[in-house]
């Protein structure tokens, strides 16, 4: 656990994490083991991020977040034995720098959120989200893209594979990959 990291009561973190520096873990949070949570990143009250999931630097994740693991869950086996830890087909979830998921959000496993992609309020993802993407909905789908500042983006240019997004209240200009591919 880095410097500057605070933890709040209530919180379960686990074996085998790491935890950056000058992080925020919220009241009630679950953090499972072999998570790994960048720098800077705070994550809300009663939020759940299990096992094989990758929050990189700066990553806000709001309250009564889930990041699940497993897309086909179980309680027992195909003969009734209760499940063990080796029996689970974890996946690994992503989430790039900058990434802010909002709250009430559900993120399947196994997906890649780009960097300072938006995941609006009680939004079901259940696919990839490019960087600066904004998506959200049950299932979220890709609605526009936002700044880095967080502010939806208002022009965008298309030039061969990338876009060139241009942010109204910073004045950023943000060269991304195009990728019909996602949400």
């Amino acid at each position: 656990i880095g410097k500057n990291t605070f933890i709040w009561h209530r919180a379960q973190v686990r074996e085998n994490i790491v935890i950056g520096n000058n992080c925020i873990i919220g009241k009630n949070c679950y953090i499972d083991h072999h998570v790994k949570i960048g720098n800077n990143v705070k994550i809300q009250n009663n939020s759940s991020i299990y096992y094989m999931t990758i929050l990189e630097d700066e990553v806000f994740i709001g309250p009564h977040v889930v990041i699940t693991n497993d897309k086909t869950p179980r309680a027992i086996d195909v003969k009734g034995r209760l499940k063990t830890k080796n029996d689970w087909r974890a996946e690994k979830t992503i989430v790039k720098q900058g990434a802010s998921i909002g709250a009430g959000s559900i993120i399947l496993p196994g997906l890649f959120i780009g960097k300072y992609a938006m995941i609006g309020a009680g939004s079901v993802v259940t696919k990839d989200v490019p960087d600066y993407g904004l998506v959200y909905g049950n299932p979220a789908k890709l609605n526009g893209y936002v700044c880095k500042c967080g502010n939806k983006i208002t022009k965008i240019e298309e030039i061969k594979n990338k876009l060139i997004l241009f942010c109204s209240n910073c004045k950023e200009k943000i060269i991304t990959k195009k990728n019909d591919t996602h949400c």
